[in-house]
């Protein structure tokens, strides 16, 4: 079972994260003929740094979803489970700041005004997607234990101490 939830959450990571952070910048930088050629190697540190603590954030949440949550970060195989595991303890959204993250590396990288203007569509259309789908879609799966959660865990910001699951 844990076997074929991997296999899902990595064809799903392929296909939609990596469109998102991999494919549509390349679109982007060769349009502008930047694919390649980095802006200026002082960003080349911050920049790594902010892939691998993207790219670990994104591995992490995909991991919970599978353990704690029994599903996977694709909408039509999501966790079953309300997943208050990981970072998820400190912030609602942890998988979508993660992509956000490597696509800022990205901005640093190249310094390219259409890959900017990318990245900040990107986080317009994941507060939007969070607040007009998934938020109302978790309400109902999950009733008073998301709307528990909502309350101590900020959508985008960080909590001031993990969050602690009620008990009955």
């Amino acid at each position: 079972m844990r076997i074929f939830l991997a296999f899902k959450s990595i064809l799903f990571t392929v296909l939609v994260p990596g469109t998102v952070v991999f494919y549509l910048p390349c679109l982007i930088l060769g349009r502008s003929g930047c694919l390649g050629r980095l802006h200026d190697a002082a960003f080349a540190f911050p920049g790594m740094a902010f892939i691998l603590t993207g790219s670990a954030i994104y591995i992490r949440c995909t991991w919970d979803f599978a353990v704690s949550g029994l599903g996977t970060p694709a909408p039509i195989d999501p966790p079953k489970n309300l997943v208050v595991t990981g970072f998820y303890r400190w912030t609602r959204n942890p998988m979508y700041l993660g992509v956000v993250l490597i696509l800022l590396a990205e901005a640093l990288f190249f310094l390219d005004r259409g890959l900017s203007i990318y990245v900040a569509g990107i986080a317009i259309a994941f507060h939007i997607a969070v607040v007009v789908y998934e938020e109302p879609i978790l309400r109902g799966r999950f009733g008073p234990s998301y709307a528990h959660y909502c309350r101590h865990v900020p959508r985008w910001g960080i909590a001031r101490s993990p969050f602690t699951p009620a008990t009955d």
